[in-house]
Formats: structure tokens, sequence, C-alpha cells
């Protein structure tokens, strides 16, 4: 609203208040529809948002900076190079075993194996124990394991090949539900039993990327026959820090809190971690699997960290897509989730995350309203492109500094939507305005022409009459014209309707033309003819003078209506007065009423003059062609004819 003290300015602002109750109440619903219509969204969140809720996650993630690996995490990489030296993939079991051998001899805490060994070596067969090789590598631990959980539709499968399950008390506010907080799995692809039973520790490998195949959440949890196990990432961090105490504490149906030690790790309702990438593939160092099989790595490469062995040659990767990169090792995902674990600097969603954005639709709905309500759809535009500006760096921000994820979706929908909302409203009440503008404009005008008509009865009945069934000719007369292209940009409907309208007034200009001149019963002398064809430039005078007492801007209307009053005796040959205009010189409204003024003239009976008939009348006309009259004007004239004749005859009734 605008403050007692403080005068509109003459732009153009919403209603409001003080313009009536009405508008300003439209203008709130429209704004604070679209509002609502988003806070719902936020609160259900319905699927066919969640490719948007993607997009922008995304957006946020590639905006925000990305941290550097804490360097405490190595990738080991069985790649193409290692390949060509070694032999082909998969390699015998004794070769993994002197890798793993090697790490652990270089001083690696953990290795991480990315690989499962769910069959025997194909050596086996020959006597060679390849196998057992690998068991032995296996057995003076820090080696931890990789197995797959599967979820089909089959009953599941009890089974003794999963090992090192975590033990995990379940800690639950009273007030929350009891839904299992973890994915379930119903079978296991498993390393051979030997494996699994010299390893230090296991953990499974599953990161499945959402429907749009961009991998931005992995589970750390899952349940397999009533027990509960970890990622590899996390079995790998729980051993390196001997962690003895874990814990899962649910905050609510969307958010956990995983406890390893002092560690306090962001989960959501099904145990997923949101991941923060430290940018596109190949930011962990790699070693090659040949360099560490031939002794050409430093030492300190691998001292007290943290190896995960992986494949990335061409034919055996894993890769998956994610917000900074389309081609992402699978090792380098566990690498990721281990380094988040390390350094403690997660992507985390607020506890009350969809109450908080919901709250924000709301509240940026309302302030929307209200500033655009006080400052006017422009200003209030610009305020809050500035909030919505402010909104999203706000979030970025807070995402890069905190981890936590706040998504602008919704509130940007809210702002978006209450802004369109409330300038349709803003066009509505406007149009509805201007309407009611045009239509009282419309009636003062029709008002104005039937008074100075009426001033024109009183001094001459035919010329009163003779104004009014001209407007009826010109309407007709003029629509016939506006379908030949050459007239049709100027003679719209619009235009036809305002033509047709001050038509009458063409012979305004008589009212200063002497009595014993206008109404002399016989033929004029060369004097009073002289004074009769005064009336173009009296009437053009009338319409000049009250447009300077008023103040009033030459708009269309009167710039048509001294057309019409100035020129409607205008020749085509340039013969007629008072300018002896010629041809094309002549505005279109006086070449149409130039026809229609003769045409009525010479059809209607006068005390000194005999009424021609109406086909007469017609080939009067067409006999002018090209002389009196424009040609074009003259061929509508023709086609229209007979609507003439009609127009006249119901004018005698």
């Amino acid at each position: 609203m605008i403050p007692a003290a403080r005068q509109p300015t003459p732009r153009l602002r919403l209603a409001s208040p003080k313009r009536g109750r009405g508008p300003w109440r439209l203008v709130l619903l429209w704004g604070l529809g679209p509002t609502l219509v988003a806070a719902g969204l936020s609160l259900y969140r319905p699927a066919f948002v969640t490719g948007l809720e993607h997009i922008v996650y995304d957006t946020m993630v590639r905006s925000a900076p990305t941290r550097p690996p804490s360097g405490q995490i190595v990738i080991v990489d069985i790649d193409e190079r290692s390949l060509s030296a070694i032999g082909q993939w998969p390699w015998r079991r004794d070769v993994m075993g002197d890798l793993i051998t090697r790490l652990r001899d270089l001083g690696a805490s953990i290795i991480a194996l990315d690989i499962i060994f769910a069959e025997p070596d194909r050596q086996e067969a020959f006597g060679v124990g390849t196998d057992t090789a690998l068991v032995e590598a296996l057995r003076p631990g820090r080696v931890v394991l990789g197995y797959a959980l599967t979820f089909d539709d089959a009953p599941e499968k009890p089974g003794t090949c999963l090992q090192h399950p975590l033990g995990l008390p379940i800690i639950r506010r009273d007030d929350e539900s009891t839904d299992v907080p973890f994915f379930h799995a119903t079978a296991a692809i498993c390393n051979l039993p030997a494996l699994t039973q010299a390893a230090h520790a296991s953990g499974f490998l599953n990161a499945a990327p959402d429907p749009d195949g961009i991998l931005r959440r992995v589970p750390l949890l899952m349940e397999f026959n009533g027990r509960v196990y970890p990622s590899l990432a996390a079995a790998a961090i729980t051993a390196a820090t001997a962690v003895r105490n874990p814990a899962l504490h649910i905050a609510n149906v969307n958010t956990s809190w995983l406890v390893l030690d002092t560690r306090n790790i962001p989960i959501d309702g099904k145990s997923n971690l949101l991941l923060r990438y430290r940018g596109p593939k190949r930011t962990f160092p790699y070693v090659s699997a040949v360099d560490v099989l031939n002794s050409r790595v430093s030492p300190a490469t691998f001292t007290n960290k943290l190896v995960f062995v992986g494949t990335t040659a061409l034919g055996t990767r894993e890769v998956v897509a994610t917000p900074l990169d389309t081609l992402f090792a699978g090792v380098e995902v566990q690498a990721t989730v281990a380094d988040n674990l390390l350094q403690q600097d997660f992507i985390r969603r607020p506890e009350h995350g969809v109450a908080l954005e919901t709250q924000a639709v709301l509240g940026v709905g309302a302030l929307a309203a209200l500033v655009v309500g006080v400052f006017g759809l422009g200003w209030g535009a610009v305020a809050m492109v500035a909030c919505l500006a402010a909104l999203w760096m706000g979030t970025i921000s807070l995402l890069s500094t905190d981890g936590t994820f706040f998504s602008p979706l919704f509130p940007t929908a809210g702002l978006f939507g209450a802004l369109a909302g409330m300038t349709v409203a803003q066009f509505t009440v406007e149009r509805r305005r201007a309407d009611r503008a045009g239509r009282e404009k419309a009636v003062s005008q029709r008002l104005m022409v039937r008074t100075l008509l009426s001033l024109t009865e009183v001094r001459d009945a035919d010329t009163g009459r003779h104004s009014r069934r001209t407007e009826n000719y010109t309407r007709a007369l003029a629509a016939q014209l506006a379908t030949n292209p050459q007239f049709a940009h100027f003679l719209t409907p619009e235009r036809i309707d305002l033509f047709a309208s001050l038509a009458p007034l063409h012979d305004i200009g008589k009212v200063g033309v002497p009595d014993r001149v206008l109404n002399k019963p016989g033929s004029l002398t060369a004097e009073e003819l002289a004074e009769m064809r005064k009336h173009p430039d009296y009437g053009r005078e009338v319409i000049v003078r009250a447009q300077q007492d008023a103040g009033a801007v030459d708009d269309e209307i009167l710039a048509m209506a001294k057309d019409i009053v100035y020129t409607h005796h205008e020749k085509w040959d340039g013969t007629g007065y008072p300018q002896a205009l010629r041809g094309a010189e002549i505005p279109i409204v006086g070449r149409v009423m130039a026809v229609v003024d003769v045409y009525d003239a010479i059809t209607t009976r006068r005390a000194y003059q005999v009424a021609m008939s109406h086909d007469e009348a017609v080939a009067f006309i067409a006999a002018a062609r090209g002389a009196h009259f424009d040609p074009d004007v003259v061929s509508a004239f023709i086609k229209v004819s007979d609507d003439l004749r009609r127009i006249s005859a119901d004018g005698d009734r």
C-alpha cells in the first residue's frame, strides 16, 4: 500500500487499496495462488519434479568450489599398461597376492579391493594353487574385500558367504516410525569362502545411479539376512580407524546419522550418503599396478595411505556419470566416499529440510506480493530478481562452506509463479481498466458527435439527417475497401468503427455559414458559393480550437476527425477544395467521405434539387472515377452499391 504521506507517481502501478479493493484482491490471489501450489509441491515432492530437483542439485554442485582430496588415499590402477605387461584380465591369483603383499610392504595402512573373486582361478584346474597364494597374502591383515548385493524378486537366499557385518545399534526418536532405514538385499555375489575368511574386513560395492544415470549418492549400509553390512569404503575407514562403537541415529524418515566413534555421518532415510566429489575423474593420485609389481614406486607413495585397487582398462572398467564428469571410474567412487569420511566434509540435508524449503516458498511468495503491491510490478520484479540471485548465491555458498544442501528449486518456482501470476493479474486489471476507459471514451465520443450533429440540425435539418445517413454508408464502404490490400493496413476493424462514428461530423463546419447562404432555396451566387466552400475550414477550426482549449494531445481520433472535416471536398484530379490536394495526397478517409457525401447528396430530394435514383447515382459516381473520386474507392462503392440502396431505404422510413 502507498503510505498516506506519499503521493502516487503517474507511472503504471499495480492496483492498490486506494484504487479499489477488488483489483487489489485479484492481484494478491493471483500472486499467492502459484505460491501455494509451489508450497504443496515442496511439501509432497511428486515424482514428476524429481528431474528438476536433480538439475538444481547438479547445478549447485558444479557452481560450488570443489575441495582437494585429503592426500591419504591412493588408487592402484590395473590399466592398459598393466595388462600389456602382465597379461589379460583376470590375472592369476598369485599375481594379485603379490600385488597385495608389495602394497603392504610399502606401508599401506589399508588395502581395499574394488574386485570380486567369485570363482576359483582357472589355474586351479591344473593343480597350481593360485587361490591359496592369494589366501596367504590376505592373512597378514589390512585387506578389505569387495562383494555385491542383489535385489531381485526371488525369495531371500540364506547363506554364510558374507562375513564382517557391522554391529549397529539403531537409536530412534520416540515419535518416529519403525521403517527399516536400509535397502534390503535378497542375495549376494560373494568372494570364495577361503578368501572371505582370510580377509581383515569386507564391504559391498553397490553404487547405483539415480534414474537419470547420474551417481549422486551411495549407500553406506545395507541389510541382508537380518544383519547390517557396510560399503567397501565404510569398511575400509572402519578398519583404518579401529572404530569400536558404531551406531545409527534416526532423526526422521528422511534423515539419519551414522556415528563411527567421533564421526557423525549424515545419511538419508535409506542410509545413502550424498557424495562430495573432489573434481572430475582422476582427481585422486593413480599408480599403475605394473609399477608396483616391478618396484618402480617410491615407498613414500603408500606409507600410511588407504589404497584402493581397481581396474580402469578398457573392457574391464566400470564407469558412472557424476555431476562433474561423465566417465568416472567405479574405484574412484569408493575413494571419494572414503575421502568424505576421512575429511568429514559431507553434503547434508537439514533435518527439517522439506519443512524449511516449504516455509521459504511461502515467505518469498508473500514477500513478492508485498513488494509488488508497494512498489509496482516493474520495481517489484527487479527486487524479486535480486532476491532470487541472493537466494541462489546464498544456497551455493552454504553448500560450499558448510556442506548443507538447501534446494532453491521450490522457492524459485514459487517466486516466479507469484510474479507471473501477479503480472497476469496486473494486465488483467489494466486491461479491464483500459476496456472500461475505452467504453467510456466511446460513449463520450458518440455523445460529442451527437451533440455537434444536433447543433447542425438546429441550423439545417437536412444537413443533420444527411450526416446520420453517412455513418452507415461509410461503414459499409470502408469495410469493402479494406479487402483491397492497398488499404487493409489502414482500414482495420477498429479504425473502420472509429471512421464511421466520426463521419457525421464532416459537415460540422456549416454551423459557421450564414443562414442566408445555408438555407437559401435556390442556386448560390459565386460569392455565396465561395462562402459555402469555407465550411471545411470552419469545421477544422472548431475541432482545433476545442482541442487547444481542452489541452488535448493530437491523437488518432482528433486527427481522423480533422481529416474527415477538412478533406471530404477534395477531388482525385486536384480540382477540389480547400487545398486542391491530388491523388494519394488526399487522406483515405477524405477519399471515402467524398464518395459517401456525393452519393447521399444526389439521392436526397431537396427544395432546389430533384433526387437521382440509386442506379443513376451509381452511374454518376462511376463516371467520375479518376476525376472526382479515387478509382479504388469507386470500385469498392460499386461492389456495395446494393447495400447502400438498403441503407438508404431504411433511412427514409
